[in-house]
Formats: structure tokens, sequence, C-alpha cells
């Protein structure tokens, strides 16, 4: 298999994922049918894709008119015309292990057999909905980071029977419209990104439920620490030009330490009471209200900070 020059692409669920799907293929020259079971959804994911392209635009982040982009995205009004002539199907709906079950025996019927099939799961193996599957060497997972059209992000996790030459022809694609595909080499509850994202915010649940700073305080550790430099280059490289003669030398340095700090670092259960302490002091910053005004406010920085990113050299 090899990759694919510029055709069809299939979104099914037409949800905030989704929708964001549609637009980074169709921003890259694709054409996109979006399909969903509600075509309300369908209706809202639209407009909403029009609101998402403006604000991409006044941010200088679109090489071409709205309009045209916004053209090539087109509702569909079955599963199947969303799966015909489809290069890739990339899935996008509820998080269950038996709602993916179902989809994917239905994407499989009906997809050509050269036809890639992605989910867009966060958590849960490509192994566990397409094992039985007559197709499922053409089966896995690209999870992207949300949202997907500002954080180019995106984890591929084949299953065991995966294709090798599928896998490497996702990953190419991606790359193809702008995104960053990382391979999971093997597969594990909630790939990479959740992963490490969970490790965080256990330790920021045990440094709060145990009494050590605010969820403002904590948060600014990110914000004004370890985000920025994060935002640029990852850990490792971090440590590997945080001493003098690198990652080796830094391990020397400060390994024995780390290694005893993770000795104290407990899981956590994410208990109700704390959560609910936690919710009422973020209530206190950001009535719920504000939630949707705020969201907005976060992707129009995180549009600035990825341009940003893209006019500086790797």
């Amino acid at each position: 298999m090899h990759a694919h020059p510029v055709g069809k692409i299939g979104v099914v669920g037409a949800g905030l994922i989704g929708r964001a799907w549609a637009m980074l293929f169709a921003q890259a020259g694709w054409r996109v049918d979006i399909f969903d079971a509600s075509t309300a959804a369908l209706d809202v994911c639209m407009q909403e894709i029009a609101t998402m392209l403006e604000d991409l635009h006044g941010a200088g982040l679109l090489r071409e008119a709205q309009e045209n982009i916004l053209a090539r995205i087109q509702p569909a009004a079955t599963l199947a015309q969303a799966c015909r002539d489809a290069v890739l199907v990339q899935e996008n709906i509820r998080e269950t292990v038996a709602a993916k079950i179902e989809i994917f025996a239905q994407m499989d019927a009906l997809a050509a057999p050269d036809t890639i099939l992605a989910s867009s799961t966060s958590w849960i193996p490509a192994s566990s909905f397409t094992e039985h599957l007559a197709g499922r060497a053409r089966c896995l997972v690209a999870h992207p980071a949300n949202p997907p059209y500002l954080i180019p992000l995106v984890e591929v996790s084949p299953a065991p029977w995966t294709s090798d030459a599928v896998a490497q022809a996702t990953m190419a694609l991606y790359a193809q419209i702008g995104q960053e595909p990382v391979l999971v080499r093997k597969e594990i509850q909630g790939f990479l990104l959740n992963r490490i994202q969970g490790a965080v915010l256990n330790e920021m649940l045990n440094l709060y439920e145990q009494g050590y700073a605010s969820t403002v305080d904590l948060d600014k550790v990110m914000k004004f620490g370890l985000g920025l430099r994060w935002s640029f280059m990852g850990p490792f490289e971090t440590i590997d030009l945080n001493a003098p003669e690198g990652i080796a030398d830094y391990a020397g340095r400060y390994g024995h330490t780390y290694a005893a700090v993770s000795r104290t670092q407990a899981p956590n259960s994410w208990n109700p009471d704390v959560i609910s302490k936690i919710e009422q002091e973020r209530r206190e910053q950001l009535p719920q209200d504000a939630l949707q005004r705020r969201a907005r406010w976060r992707d129009n920085r995180l549009m600035a900070l990825r341009r940003h990113q893209k006019d500086q050299p790797t």
C-alpha cells in the first residue's frame, strides 16, 4: 500500500472531532463526505465548520478562501455514501466498545477493500472492536489531540493484525494534510498522550488533595513553567539541554532524586469529594455560563501559538 493522491475522505460522526477532521482534510484539498445519524447534528456541523474557518482566516492560518474549503465538505445522507470511494474513513462516534464494534462492522461491509478504516477513539485499542472483521487488516486507531485543527498530533495505533503497509500509508496521509503523526508500536489503553496527561493530572490531584497548593497555583506551574518549554520541545529534549553534557549527564545528576520522588507519588482515585471542591474553585474562577466563551478564547490563543510555531525553524 502507498500514499494516496488527493481524493475523497469519509467522516462518520459530526461532533467536535468529526467536523475538525472534515475541515482539516478539506483544507488540504480533499473532498469530504461527512455522515451523522442525526440530521440536526449535520446541520449544526456545517455551521460550526464555517465558524471555525472564519476564526482560522482571522488568525492567518488559511491558505485560500474559506468558502473554497467549505465547498469541499458535503453532508452525506447515508453511511454508505460516506464510505463510497473513500481513501480513508475516519470514525468519531461515542466511546463505547459496543458502538465501535457495530459501526466498524457496517463500515467494513460498505467500504471498498482498500479503504483505510480509522477510529478517533481516545482510549479503546483497535483490537477491541476489529478482531472479527473480514477487513481487519485495514483497521486501526488514529487518535487526534483536541482540537485537531489546532493541535496537530495524531496517534496512529494499529491492532496486532493491522497491515504494516496500512499503518505506514495512514501515517503518510496524516502528514500530507499537515498533521504530526506518531506510531504507537504496541497497543495500550489510552495510547500515549492520554497516559502522559493522566500521569500529570493524577499528580496534580495528589498535590491538591494533600494540601500543597491551590488549583490556580498548580495551573500556573504548567502555564508559566513546564508548559512554556514543552510547547516547542518535549521532555526528553528538555532534559538533554538542561545538563552540560546532555541527557546521560542529567540522569547522573538528578535521576536518583526523581526516583526517590516517584516512590512518593501514589495513584489517585479521583475522589468525588475532591473533584467537587475543585469544581467549586473552578466555578469561582470561571462561571459555568462562560465555559463556551473561554473555550473559544483558548482556541484563538492556540491559533496564535500554532502560527508562531509554524514560523519557527525546527
